[in-house]
């Protein structure tokens, strides 16, 4: 309800809200963009978007629209793809991050330069130098790039000789392209267009360049005739240390150089500087990615089918549950039950079990509640019939004597409306007071005693029935219940017994123990039930009384409200008749069933 000013007149007036039509709600939701449709149902429950939702529609036309909206995927199935998605999907982008395996192999790759550079450079400091112990050493040009290029060549690594001065004595690059060799290359055919790289390997190589720029101790520069100072490792090594480092080329690769010195009677005489790409490194690094990329996207979908199994025996079992709700709630004629899934041993198949109990139960107390108000109008309906038809024969009898009589008539008939009106409202109120209540634990035992001596002291004793208590076992007999309604079922059970026993006969109430119930038996002296009868005695409103007995001093409910309390506590109650050995009738036994308290 909303409140409107009229800014003109300033008069106030108040508007209900209509609801939204679900057309209306489905054009609202289409409205929203994708991301919040999407992001709310992967990772937001409905109760938490409640208040972000649109004006929320009439229960009834809510639960109607969700019995005929089709899903493709629930949100509970989204929720559970997602959670097992993500870890596979981390464990897939970690990959991309081979920091620590890539170090490895460029520290392993620089140590196997420095160990050729060292062979190398011991290889031409002692097989391609001038002069001796007493004269000055120096590199002879010649004979140092044949030996270079020669011990550089198997194992296709780029070698440069620079003297001590800084000049660049030779490069393996030039010598060999000047050693007039000939070498044989397979062309493509014509008219063929070279092989492109796959997707996934421009992708790591796209990767690789990028992470180069940090993995990198500088940029590295071709230069068409360098000299040592154009390299600061060179520098280093015609100092006498050995030097390494990595650098990025403009084109992205990553160049492995090292420096060593050349020595002769420990005089530095030279420096080589050996310089390999990491073509290898990164051709294994590329397949260790797609590697762990094919491993992950085979788990990725196993782990896709598997959740899609796991949320379909989830999601569609409690989707079916709740349409079946739907309809037991819609439901005009006929009694829907909830579907059966008790082959499953699990929280579902529980879920469903208790729903369909829960279901049975309202049923049996929608049918109850229908039976009970048809048998209240029909009892009611007698007495008021009574009582008008005396009411209207005394308004038109002149007799005083004949007048009297009527109104005892009326009196009598007041009296039994207000009789059964106490009992109607007894019964009804039992119902809610029995489930609001926790059951208590009862010493039926006791009950009894101060039952029977209260019997004999005053109503049992005006009759001349003795009421007499007969107790099998020892100890004390506590059951699960109140002592009050237990009361009232006794004495109901008891004063129906007085009324049919004979003037001087007795009411034999009996206790004992089975299992783990107390078993109490009460007999009386009658005439017994007939045998067609003696679960009809429980019905409401059913009264078999004595012939002597006047018309209406009992409701007929008694027995039906001992039944209600029994089950309610989870005990039963039944009716019998208790014969003698040539089979006549010689009295009722009724037998009462409560649950013991541990």
């Amino acid at each position: 309800m909303e409140l409107d000013i009229d800014t003109a007149t300033g008069n106030r007036s108040r508007t209900e809200d209509t609801p939204a039509s679900p057309a209306d709600v489905s054009r609202a939701s289409l409205r929203r963009p994708w991301w919040r449709r999407w992001g709310t149902g992967w990772l937001f429950p409905a109760h938490r978007r409640a208040a972000a939702a649109e004006p929320p529609a009439s229960s009834a036309s809510s639960l109607l629209r969700r019995r005929h909206r089709g899903r493709r995927f629930s949100p509970l199935t989204r929720r559970v793809l997602l959670l097992n998605m993500l870890p596979i999907a981390l464990l897939a982008a970690g990959v991309v991050f081979l920091g620590d395996y890539e170090d490895t192999l460029i520290e392993a790759e620089l140590a196997a330069l420095t160990v050729h550079g060292e062979i190398v450079a011991t290889g031409l400091g002692e097989g391609a130098v001038r002069g001796g112990e007493t004269t000055i050493n120096r590199l002879d040009r010649d004979h140092a790039n044949q030996l270079m290029a020669r011990l550089t060549a198997p194992i296709g690594i780029r070698g440069r000789l620079f003297a001590e001065t800084g000049e660049m004595l030779g490069d393996t690059r030039t010598l060999r392209d000047r050693a007039g060799r000939i070498t044989s290359q397979p062309l493509p055919p014509p008219n063929v267009a070279p092989a492109q790289r796959g997707a996934l390997t421009r992708i790591s190589d796209w990767i690789d360049a990028r992470l180069r720029v940090a993995r990198s101790d500088g940029e590295y520069i071709e230069l068409p005739d360098p000299v040592a100072r154009d390299y600061p490792w060179v520098e280093q090594a015609l100092r006498g240390i050995n030097t390494r480092t990595a650098r990025r080329t403009p084109d992205g690769r990553l160049m492995l150089s090292v420096a060593v010195p050349v020595q002769r009677y420990k005089q530095v005489l030279g420096a080589l500087m050996l310089t390999h790409d990491d073509a290898a490194i990164a051709a294994r690094i590329r397949q260790v990615r797609l590697d762990v990329f094919r491993i992950a996207a085979v788990a990725l979908a196993a782990t896709v089918l598997l959740s899609l199994f796991l949320a379909s025996t989830i999601a569609r079992p409690i989707q079916r549950l709740a349409r079946a709700a739907d309809q037991i709630r819609f439901a005009r004629e006929g009694t829907p039950r909830m579907p059966n899934f008790g082959a499953r041993n699990d929280e579902i198949g529980d879920l469903a079990d208790s729903l369909r109990a829960m279901t049975d139960a309202l049923w049996q107390r929608i049918d109850a509640i229908d039976t009970f108000a048809a048998d209240v109008a029909h009892e009611l309906k007698n007495p008021l019939t009574s009582l008008r038809s005396a009411v209207e024969v005394a308004a038109r009898i002149d007799d005083k004597e004949k007048r009297a009589k009527l109104m005892e008539i009326v009196l009598d008939d007041v009296k039994r409306l207000d009789r059964l009106i106490s009992d109607i409202a007894d019964s009804s109120r039992l119902d809610a007071e029995l489930l609001r209540s926790d059951p208590q634990i009862v010493d039926v035992g006791r009950l009894l005693s101060s039952m029977a001596d209260a019997y004999n002291a005053t109503a049992a004793a005006e009759v001349g029935v003795r009421v007499q208590l007969n107790v099998l076992g020892s100890g004390t007999f506590l059951a699960l219940g109140h002592e009050g309604r237990y009361g009232q079922v006794f004495r109901n059970i008891v004063d129906n017994g007085i009324s049919f026993s004979p003037e001087g006969g007795s009411i034999s109430i009996g206790l004992m123990r089975e299992r783990d119930q107390v078993v109490v038996t009460i007999d009386d002296q009658g005439p017994g039930i007939p045998d067609a009868n003696l679960e009809s005695i429980f019905r409401r409103f059913y009264s078999e009384r004595p012939n002597a007995e006047q018309f209406g001093k009992h409701s007929g409910l008694g027995l039906s409200i001992c039944r209600q309390i029994v089950d309610a506590y989870g005990g039963s109650i039944a009716a019998g008749n208790l014969r003698s050995p040539d089979g006549q009738v010689q009295g009722a036994r009724f037998t009462l069933r409560l649950p013991m308290a541990s």
